[in-house]
C-alpha cells in the first residue's frame, strides 16, 4: 500500500516531535512556511535534526506571543548546536529572527546565514549586520557522494558543517 505525501509528512513530523537535541535551529519568517518546510525536509534527509517552532512546538501561538514564548524559544535554542538564519524577502520584516540570531551567536557563536533569497552575501540592505556572520553553502565534497553543507566566511575561507558544529572554524584555502 502506498502512502500519500501528506501521510508521509505527518509521520515525519510526529516522529521528529520527540527529538530533544537538534543540530540546527531554523530561524525564519512564518510567512515562508512552505519554503521552510522544504528546507527542513532537505536538511533532515541529509541526516540533521532540525528544529522548526511550528513543527516541534505546535502549542505556541503567534497571536499571543509573550514571555513564555521567549522562554520556550530560548530553551530550544540552547538544545540546538547551531542556528541557520533563512534570508528571504520576508525575513527582514521579522521581529523575532534578529533576536534569535543574536541569542544563539552569544550562546556559542554557531549562527550562520542560510541564503534562501538572492542576496549577495556581503550586502544585506537594511540588515547590514548579517554580513558579519558566516553563511551556509550546499555543495559536494571531494571523493564523497552527495551534497554536504559548508560554512563560509568568504568564497575561499570555509569548513564542512559537521566540523564547524564541533567547534572548528573556517580555514583560508
Amino acid at each position: 500500500m502506498q502512502k500519500s505525501a501528506g501521510n508521509i509528512l505527518t509521520e515525519k513530523v510526529l516522529s521528529s516531535a520527540s527529538v530533544k537535541e537538534f543540530d540546527v535551529f531554523l530561524s525564519h519568517s512564518f510567512s515562508d512556511q512552505k519554503l521552510i518546510l522544504g528546507i527542513w525536509l532537505s536538511l533532515e534527509d541529509m541526516g540533521y535534526k532540525v528544529y522548526v517552532d511550528w513543527i516541534h512546538d505546535r502549542q505556541l501561538s503567534r497571536e499571543t506571543v509573550n514571555k513564555e514564548t521567549a522562554t520556550v524559544l530560548r530553551q530550544r535554542m540552547l538544545s540546538c548546536k547551531s542556528l541557520f538564519f533563512a534570508t528571504t524577502a520576508n525575513s527582514s520584516a521579522s521581529k523575532w529572527m534578529p533576536w534569535e540570531l543574536g541569542f544563539k551567536d552569544g550562546h556559542n557563536r554557531r549562527a550562520a546565514i542560510l541564503p534562501v533569497a538572492q542576496y549577495a552575501t556581503s550586502t544585506f540592505a537594511g540588515q547590514e549586520y548579517l554580513a558579519i556572520y558566516p553563511y551556509v553553502v550546499k555543495d559536494q565534497a571531494a571523493n564523497v557522494p552527495g551534497d554536504k553543507l559548508w560554512i563560509h566566511t568568504s568564497p575561499t575561507c570555509y569548513i564542512i558543517f559537521d566540523a564547524w558544529l564541533t567547534g572548528s572554524d573556517p580555514i583560508q584555502r
